[in-house]
């Protein structure tokens, strides 16, 4: 069968072809990522903080019990950090998603019997935890971007959110336990009254307030509007949604009666002129299945579909 397209085509064209095919940068494994967490552990665990000196990106972001840390932050507080390991931490149940070519969530659940010691106190780990880690591509490595934990809670009525501890990171690299009824996701601002606005900050915050007021109205017609085909999301229980189809479903506020939302103490950056993160508080006036709604830290990934900026990820802490 000839083409006859290919038989006017410049004699170069297949070569330009194939070139503009190989520029295209493949996406990283599961296992590839699983297996720089499994390093970082190793690391945290023993307060290695020169190894994430080069396995965090420069544009790294955390929360650490309600207050945002860059990277020189964490790794000093991930410096002061000993801990004792009696059971290794076993890796189940790890998903990876796109948020774009170069933006990945790797989500895994996480079990381990150990305590860690930071300015002389001494807590044990959280166990199970579901645990989130966000990478960008930086020439042909992938850095860390962002990363959270949340408690894997099996009956929320029972569950008490722990004290967190004065500054350190209780689990992994961050102390981010969750219990809330709401739509978002995992980070905070130092001045917990304070507002970074301006630009996309502004417009990707004006997604997430529309976001929580659709959840409020069970209008889960808008929630997909706001949200990427590929939208992933771990809730308030430590639950796992690795599409759209199943963040809807976390998202729909079955048993939920809520009066009002807000969505406060916004910041964020872009790591791309498409792809952005905004860190947020949000609280509700409601109540789920019978339990009063508490205020969580969020942290939404989102990037830009034409002229609208869509959820790709996101994760929830407790405030």
């Amino acid at each position: 069968c000839v083409d006859n397209a290919n038989m006017n085509r410049p004699a170069n064209s297949n070569s330009n072809t194939n070139a503009n095919a190989t520029t295209a940068k493949a996406p990283p494994t599961t296992d590839a990522l699983l297996a720089i967490e499994k390093d970082a552990q190793a690391a945290y665990q023993k307060g290695d903080g020169a190894f994430f000196e080069n396995m965090l990106s420069d544009k790294f972001s955390m929360n650490m019990n309600g207050h945002q840390s860059d990277k020189a932050a964490a790794v000093k507080v991930i410096s002061g950090v000993k801990c004792d390991v009696k059971t290794p931490a076993a890796y189940e149940e790890q998903k990876m998603s796109m948020i774009d070519p170069d933006t990945a969530a790797l989500v895994y659940k996480a079990t381990m019997d150990a305590s860690c010691t930071y300015e002389g106190k001494t807590e044990k780990e959280p166990s199970p935890v579901r645990v989130a880690s966000v990478f960008v591509r930086n020439g042909d490595k992938w850095q860390a971007v962002w990363h959270g934990e949340t408690p894997i809670i099996t009956d929320p009525k029972t569950y008490t959110p722990p004290k967190p501890m004065s500054a350190a990171p209780s689990s992994g690299m961050s102390n981010s336990n969750s219990m809330s009824n709401s739509n978002s996701s995992s980070m905070a601002n130092t001045n917990a009254n304070s507002s970074t606005s301006g630009g996309n900050v502004d417009a990707l915050a004006a997604v997430e307030r529309a976001g929580w007021d659709a959840w409020k109205n069970h209008d889960n017609a808008k929630l997909q509007t706001v949200s990427t085909s590929g939208a992933s999301f771990v809730d308030l229980f430590g639950n796992y949604a690795a599409n759209q189809a199943e963040t809807l479903k976390l998202w729909n506020g079955e048993g939920c009666t809520i009066n009002s939302t807000n969505v406060s103490d916004t910041s964020g950056e872009m790591l791309s002129p498409t792809t952005g993160v905004l860190f947020f508080k949000a609280t509700a006036d409601g109540t789920c299945n019978g339990m009063k709604v508490l205020p969580v830290w969020g942290t939404s990934f989102y990037v830009k579909d034409g002229d609208a900026w869509k959820l790709a990820f996101g994760f929830e802490t407790p405030a």
